[in-house]
């Protein structure tokens, strides 16, 4: 059974709706899921997973400030230790597109992390079909 990581912030709500769709999608595929706010996440989350999804919404074409606190307060003690920890990325934008989704790829391949699958972004309020591919999107990170 797989541990899958959660971190994720959210102002509209937007960004949590997809993480959540995300982590019902990971457990009904019989992983094991943490979900937590980017401001509640440390690094021991993240070291004890074995498989990570970070989301964000796009806050002036990067990551929301939190998710950048997440990674702040997370770098000096798991940056020896992320090695090929596969990790993917989702999150809102509005008319933005998908920057922000770039800078977390960006951190995580400073970290040697490895990217699993093609990240996930979603303009504005997800539809019930985005979270249906959320869903999805869940049940592949977790298999």
């Amino acid at each position: 059974m797989k541990n899958v990581l959660i971190v994720y912030h959210s102002q509209s709500g937007n960004t949590e709706a997809m993480a959540k769709a995300i982590a019902e999608g990971s457990s009904a595929a019989g992983a094991r899921v943490v979900l937590k706010k980017a401001v509640d996440a440390v690094d021991t989350d993240l070291l004890n997973c074995d498989v990570v999804a970070i989301g964000t919404p796009n806050y002036f074409s990067y990551m929301a400030g939190m998710v950048k606190d997440f990674f702040d307060r997370v770098w000096i003690t798991v940056r020896e230790k992320m090695a090929d920890k596969p990790y993917v990325a989702f999150g809102t934008y509005g008319g933005g597109g998908r920057q922000a989704i770039d800078t977390v790829e960006h951190i995580c391949n400073g970290l040697k992390m490895k990217l699993v699958m093609e990240s996930l972004a979603v303009q504005r309020k997800p539809t019930p079909e985005n979270l249906n591919a959320c869903k999805e999107f869940g049940k592949k990170l977790a298999t």
